[in-house]
């Protein structure tokens, strides 16, 4: 930055970690803004000779970038805890559908998107991946609350909330990629729910308009052990095979879950540059496996992180699911050194924009990215000492000590207050929403 540049709006000095280069940690640094973007990243005495409008110090704090929540469906915070402990076709088959049948219409959509939104918010998450119903209300939650997206429509074989079939749902995904293309913030993708529930005449037609409109796809594969023995009993291949033939995969392709990966799937995934997107603790919670990321990682495989959604994880909170994704990383590879701190990181901020096809915009704090920043308090006793900050965030740190988040420069979260949303009104929302739905289901 020249000394006769225009005054940067936002200057901070702090500890930085800008995840690329990897691994690295920028002591006494400073980061500028300027119309939205990182203007400037350098030490701290250079910083403090810029001209800059505000300078906002953050003692014990470190500037990283926003995290990025590969996979979710927002609006099912308003079902968190409703079906708990119940294995996933269980779960799905005779709990979820059957409620998403009876209440799900454009206000609940409404209502928990916004839910989801502040409490991605509140933890540190600049950029969520969302596959929901209603993906018009969704998307005009996001432009209203600041906070950037990508919202993949879902496709299904049968009628859904908002769609009588899996045309409707693609003349609606190609009507809402037109309208929002050059929308700063959101990004509109293809969601075919899974194999299991989508034909390939349909995956046939999403391939041939998303390679057409260059837009991603967004899928559950392989989630679990007996969705791959049922397509094999079926139709005597494995899901990847089947979408490999029919030509989805690709660097556009998102494969959510992925727990279960042998190694022709792996040679699959390499061969077409596809991503995964790990979602640990709904794996978990659902019994549905593990997937191997230290050996995906080691292949060249693109590997993000997802929440899933509130109803099988039951929380949105990404910094969470890092820590609980690095730990479950070591335990699967047999090895103590797999997914450390610093990878755990990326694959939360760099790897989902990557994902996403956003890695040129935003992922990491380099000069000439958007302005996606998240501030953690590392000052706390719980943190004490600190060798490796990366470490204490990733193995020491809740989402609680996030203190500010910008997107593309806009302040959404100000000390631990959100600045575009009021956080008594959701919780009143919810609330009324939960009694509603309670009173009809016991």
């Amino acid at each position: 930055m020249t000394p006769t540049a225009a005054p940067l709006d936002l200057l901070l000095p702090t500890w930085l970690v800008p995840v690329e280069p990897a691994g690295v940690v920028l002591k006494e640094h400073g980061l500028g803004i300027r119309d939205g973007r990182i203007a400037f990243v350098g030490p701290r005495s250079m910083a403090l000779k810029l001209a800059a409008t505000e300078v906002r110090e953050l003692p014990g704090m470190l500037l990283s970038p926003g995290l990025v929540n590969a996979h979710g469906h927002a609006a099912m915070t308003l079902f968190r805890g409703l079906a708990d402990d119940l294995p996933l076709m269980t779960w799905l088959e005779k709990h979820i559908w059957p409620a998403e049948a009876k209440w799900v219409d454009e206000a609940f959509v409404r209502d928990g998107t916004d839910l989801a939104i502040a409490e991605q918010i509140k933890g540190g998450i600049s950029c969520f991946s969302d596959m929901y119903f209603f993906p018009k209300v969704a998307s005009e939650r996001v432009h209203n609350s600041g906070i950037r997206a990508q919202i993949a429509v879902p496709i299904l074989d049968f009628p859904i909330p908002g769609a009588s079939d899996a045309d409707e749902a693609i003349r609606q995904a190609v009507e809402l990629f037109g309208d929002l293309k050059h929308h700063p913030r959101i990004k509109i993708t293809f969601g075919p729910h899974a194999p299991y529930t989508v034909s390939d005449e349909n995956l046939e037609k999403i391939r041939i308009i998303a390679e057409e409109l260059d837009a991603a796809i967004h899928m559950h594969v392989h989630e679990t052990a007996f969705e791959v023995q049922q397509s094999m009993e079926h139709l005597g291949e494995r899901p990847l095979a089947r979408l490999a033939r029919l030509g989805l995969l690709g660097p556009r392709f998102q494969a959510v879950h992925m727990t279960q990966i042998s190694d022709d799937d792996l040679a699959l995934l390499v061969e077409s540059n596809s991503s995964v997107i790990h979602c640990p603790e709904s794996n978990l919670k659902l019994a549905s496996g593990f997937c191997p990321v230290e050996r995906l990682w080691q292949a060249g495989v693109n590997v993000a992180i997802g929440t899933d959604g509130a109803a099988s994880n039951n929380d949105l909170d990404l910094l969470g699911e890092t820590r609980t994704a690095a730990l479950l990383a070591k335990a699967v590879a047999g090895s103590a050194t797999a997914l450390d701190a610093h990878r755990a990181l990326r694959m939360a901020t760099l790897n989902g924009a990557r994902a996403m096809g956003l890695e040129s915009e935003v992922g990491s704090l380099e000069v000439g990215k958007a302005a996606d920043i998240v501030a953690f308090d590392l000052s706390g006793l719980a943190q004490q000492p600190i060798y490796d900050p990366v470490s204490q965030l990733i193995y020491a740190t809740g989402r609680d000590c996030v203190k500010h988040l910008w997107v593309a420069g806009k302040q959404l979260l100000d000390d631990r207050q959100l600045t575009r949303m009021d956080e008594q009104q959701l919780c009143a929302t919810a609330v009324a929403w939960g009694q509603r739905i309670s009173g009809h289901t016991e």
